[in-house]
C-alpha cells in the first residue's frame, strides 16, 4: 500500500511536529484510518519532500518530521494552460488531469461561449476550489511544487498582455491543418490555449491568431472541452518531455 501524502502549507524540517489542517486530518484518520505511530508523507511546495509520523489524532492531527529530502518530479516542459471555463466537473477533471501531465500554471478564462457566469464572490470561491483540486492532484500524483491557479480573467483583457509570454503559443483548433509533431521541440515556457464548451468563436480565434498563437490539431475526432487540453498535454509530454 502506498504511503499517504499530503500538503502542508508550513515550513517543514527533520524533528518538527506539523499540525494538519483540519481538512487533511479529516481524510488521514477518516478515509484512509491512519492511526497514531502510522507513516506518512508531507510537502509544501517548495520541492522537499518529508517522511513523517501521526503522533496524535483529532480534529487537528499533528505528525512529527522525520526526515525531508528535495526530489524532482517536474516535467522539463513549462507549460501554462490557458482554459476557457467549463461547467462543474468538466473544469475540475481538466485541472486534475493537467497536474498529473505536469502543467506549472492555469489560467482560467471567461469567453464568449463559457456557459458558467460567475459574479466577483463566486469567482473567489471557484478559484480556491479550483486550487484545492490541484492540490489534491498533487498529493496524488507525487508532485512537490504545485500549479499556481490564477485568478479568474476575460478572454480579450488576457489575450492583451499575452505578448509578455515567453516562448511558444498553440491554440487548441479542430480546423488547424498543423499537428504537434509538425512543430519543433520548445526551448522556452510554452502557452496552451484551450476553450470551454463550443470551443473559441470566429472572433476570439482570429484575436489569438494575431496575437501569435499557433493553432494545432490533435487528430480526425472532435475532442470535448475536458479532454482536448488533457490530450495536448499528454502528447507534448510525449514528444518532448517525460517520455
Amino acid at each position: 500500500m502506498a504511503i499517504a501524502r499530503f500538503y502542508c502549507p508550513i515550513p517543514l524540517a527533520p524533528g518538527q511536529t506539523a499540525r494538519l489542517t483540519e481538512t487533511v486530518s479529516r481524510h488521514a484518520l477518516g478515509a484512509l484510518r491512519l492511526r497514531v505511530g502510522d507513516g506518512l508523507v508531507l510537502f509544501n511546495g517548495d520541492g522537499t519532500e518529508c517522511e513523517a509520523e501521526l503522533v496524535q489524532g483529532g480534529r487537528e492531527a499533528q505528525a512529527r518530521v522525520l526526515s525531508c529530502r528535495a526530489v524532482s518530479r517536474e516535467s522539463p516542459l513549462t507549460v501554462t494552460l490557458a482554459q476557457g471555463i467549463s461547467s462543474g466537473e468538466r473544469m475540475d477533471y481538466t485541472l486534475q488531469k493537467a497536474v498529473e501531465l505536469g502543467i506549472a500554471r492555469i489560467q482560467p478564462l471567461t469567453m464568449r461561449r463559457t456557459v458558467v457566469r460567475l459574479d466577483a464572490d463566486k469567482r473567489v470561491r471557484r478559484r480556491a476550489h479550483w486550487q484545492g483540486v490541484v492540490m489534491s492532484a498533487c498529493e496524488q500524483c507525487g508532485r512537490v511544487r504545485l500549479p499556481v491557479v490564477e485568478e479568474i480573467r476575460d478572454f480579450n483583457d488576457w489575450l492583451a498582455t499575452a505578448e509578455a509570454e515567453i516562448g511558444l503559443r498553440l491554440l487548441l483548433d479542430p480546423a488547424a491543418s498543423t499537428r504537434l509533431r509538425d512543430l519543433p521541440p520548445p526551448v522556452a515556457p510554452l502557452v496552451l490555449l484551450a476553450g470551454p464548451e463550443g470551443g473559441l468563436d470566429p472572433a476570439e480565434r482570429k484575436a489569438a491568431i494575431e496575437r501569435g498563437f499557433q493553432p494545432i490539431n490533435l487528430g480526425p475526432r472532435i475532442l470535448r472541452t475536458e479532454t482536448a487540453a488533457v490530450a495536448a498535454l499528454a502528447a507534448m509530454q510525449a514528444l518532448w518531455g517525460d517520455s
